[in-house]
């Protein structure tokens, strides 16, 4: 199976000054963190692409538009979330998500009232390797696993703890309504030949609580197993140590909180404030 080839190396989804409607296109910096100078409020100038995401023929063209607001690479239409943590455990714990919880750059991570107070709940961060799959995938081999890849992002898999450990099944602790930052681009697989090298980060208040790096082939050709892993399809990884619910004592997100995620090789920074459910601005996708 041949690996997927781009046009783009990277993509960022966004409404455009010029235009006030959504675009997807190449950013003109190759090397600039989209999601910090989003943050910063610093330009960020790209080629329109035209065709979807999801489509490799998809062309990066001349006309070069403004990014007035970054959002999510992919949209809630375009997305089916899964997301694995692998190993050590002989079956990995799998879950879904629903495409609700996505919100973008910038939008604020929103604690509901369901899991309040924080205190108690423990909202916690999660940094997490994001896989875009580009084909039907199914019964794929690990050797084979990245040839099905279309492109990597990043993510911050907010959890919620105390409803998290108490029942098996874990959809509903990690799937609340904008809980869960997606970007702030996606780098074409070709850019990264191996993705287990790729380093993770969280900072929350200033201070790096997580620093390492997650597994893929493996992540892949387990969820193949049986199922057909199909083209939109985006999988969450699994998070390096440093999660603050282990901590002692416990550390835990709450209103207020500065909050941001960073990927290496391209992927850049995901900046998202922490909000309590009856205050702050609404999402943006």
């Amino acid at each position: 199976m041949a690996p997927i080839h781009t046009q783009w190396t990277r993509l960022i989804r966004f409404v455009a000054s010029e235009t006030s409607r959504v675009h997807i296109g190449q950013p003109v910096d190759e090397v600039l963190d989209v999601g910090l100078a989003a943050y910063h409020g610093a330009p960020i100038k790209a080629f329109e692409i035209v065709g979807s995401a999801l489509d490799p023929a998809a062309q990066v063209t001349t006309t070069v538009l403004t990014v007035k607001v970054l959002l999510t690479p992919l949209s809630r239409e375009e997305v089916k979330l899964e997301e694995a943590h692998l190993p050590k455990p002989d079956f990995p714990v799998l879950f879904f998500k629903p495409v609700t919880s996505l919100i973008g750059p910038l939008a604020p991570v929103t604690i509901p009232k369901v899991a309040q107070p924080p205190q108690v709940h423990l909202p916690d961060y999660e940094v997490e390797l994001v896989i875009v799959i580009g084909k039907a995938a199914k019964n794929v081999s690990e050797a084979d696993a990245l040839d099905y890849v279309l492109a990597y992002s990043g993510a911050n898999d907010v959890s919620f703890r105390k409803h998290q450990m108490a029942v098996s099944q874990w959809g509903f602790s990690k799937g609340f309504d904008n809980t869960n930052p997606f970007g702030p681009c996606l780098v074409a697989s070709r850019l990264i030949p191996d993705p287990q090298q790729v380093q993770l980060r969280t900072v929350v208040n200033g201070k790096i609580l997580q620093d390492g790096i997650t597994a893929v082939r493996q992540t892949v050709a387990f969820l193949s197993q049986g199922t057909t892993l199909e083209p939109g399809a985006i999988i969450l990884t699994g998070t390096p140590k440093g999660v603050g619910f282990v901590k002692s004592p416990p550390v835990y997100l709450k209103g207020g909180d500065k909050m941001s995620v960073w990927l290496s090789n391209g992927i850049g920074s995901l900046y998202n404030d922490v909000h309590e459910e009856g205050s702050g601005p609404r999402s943006k996708l």
